[in-house]
């Protein structure tokens, strides 16, 4: 009887604590600063218009588990690739967007 009740006063206990605890621990509260410490420095090394394309040398890239590098990416607005130029450093975001990586927020710290 006695370990019957302990488990009712621990089920009612969650039943109350949880719904609070769910509301207030969503990721949704850490957005613009998880934002800005995400993005990563950058020198823009090519501008290829035509495919829609940056060659960046960059720091690692902590949310795709990656070391610094150079590499190509896709650029999500192609407008971008009219504000940059070979040497031009940048702070920029890459995520995969359908299997690509692509450089989904960018800017240019020395224009």
């Amino acid at each position: 009887m006695k370990s019957i009740l302990n488990n009712l006063v621990l089920g009612l206990s969650l039943a109350l604590v949880l719904p609070a605890w769910a509301d207030t621990h969503h990721p949704s509260h850490a957005g613009a600063a998880n934002h800005a410490a995400m993005l990563t420095e950058g020198v823009v090394k090519k501008v290829d218009k035509a495919q829609g394309k940056l060659t960046l040398k960059h720091g690692p890239l902590e949310n795709l588990d990656m070391p610094g590098m150079t590499m190509v990416f896709r650029v999500q607005d192609a407008s971008w690739l009219d504000r940059v130029k070979p040497g031009d450093t940048i702070r920029f975001l890459a995520d995969r967007v359908d299997g690509v990586f692509t450089v989904t927020t960018l800017e240019v710290v020395n224009p």
